[in-house]
């Protein structure tokens, strides 16, 4: 009996953490509900990092999840979700610097002269 009792106050429950430092505060608390209803579980948001009680729940399964929200709610092009070491990650695509084309120096046209 002992034995079982100190199994189970000694046990932790396995928690799970999304990175969402780059989202706007406005689709934290959407990634907040839609994991809150997806997983029945304790979903808590404090500063830029979401932390998820999850028993069988794996790193790659919230990936999943994760995932999912960012297309339907179509923040792909905006937001990308990867694993990084025990948490998932979701950054912000850096926008492209776009690179100047060269004109080209302006040449008078050319005419051909006729010597009709």
């Amino acid at each position: 009996m002992l034995l079982g009792l100190r199994e189970v106050f000694l046990r932790r429950k396995k928690g799970l953490e999304v990175v969402v430092g780059e989202m706007e505060n406005d689709e934290r608390e959407l990634l907040l509900g839609f994991l809150r209803s997806s997983l029945s579980v304790d979903v808590v948001l404090s500063g830029g990092k979401m932390s998820v009680d999850s028993g069988p729940l794996s790193l790659e399964d919230l990936k999943k999840l994760v995932n999912k929200f960012v297309y339907h709610k179509n923040l792909n092009r905006k937001y990308w979700v990867a694993v990084e070491s025990n948490a998932v990650r979701v950054s912000r695509f850096e926008k492209a610097k776009k690179t100047e084309k060269r004109r080209k120096e302006a040449t008078k046209p050319q005419t051909i002269t006729h010597g009709w």
